[in-house]
């Protein structure tokens, strides 16, 4: 129950980069009200990397971040992002905050067998239309 608080939590200061006093009161009332708490199953384990890989993304987030401002990205592609087996719902709710953290990335939609659609953003081919090629 507290590992699940805390998660939740997170996701939520995560999302609002506030950490005022009644922005954390809204976050943990969110956290306490939210359903599903106690009766989903856990892979605590899967969770925990679920979790890091989380951290790892917010340094490369303001990474892809400053690309794009010095560089747009106007290419765009959608693909299929397979699923791992035996994902809980939390675990996919993960993976999808996760890619769509990233700002060159986006989750359109969650397929059950296939896979996670994703719409990713590529800067332009060297030579092609909107980038001059180098001298």
């Amino acid at each position: 129950m507290v590992g699940t608080l805390l998660l939740r939590l997170t996701v939520w200061f995560l999302l609002t980069a506030n950490f005022s006093g009644v922005n954390i009161l809204v976050g943990v009332a969110v956290a306490v009200l939210l359903p599903g708490g106690l009766r989903m199953r856990r892979n605590w384990p899967e969770l925990g990397r679920g979790v890091g890989r989380i951290v790892r993304a917010i340094p490369q987030a303001y990474g892809e971040a400053m690309e794009m401002m010095v560089r747009p990205h106007t290419r765009e592609e959608i693909q299929i992002e397979p699923v791992a087996p035996n994902r809980t719902p939390g675990l996919v709710f993960l993976d999808i905050f996760l890619i769509t953290f990233t700002p060159k990335t986006i989750v359109l939609n969650y397929q059950e067998p296939q896979g996670y659609v994703v719409h990713y953003l590529h800067p332009p081919l060297p030579g092609s239309e909107g980038e001059k090629p180098p001298c």
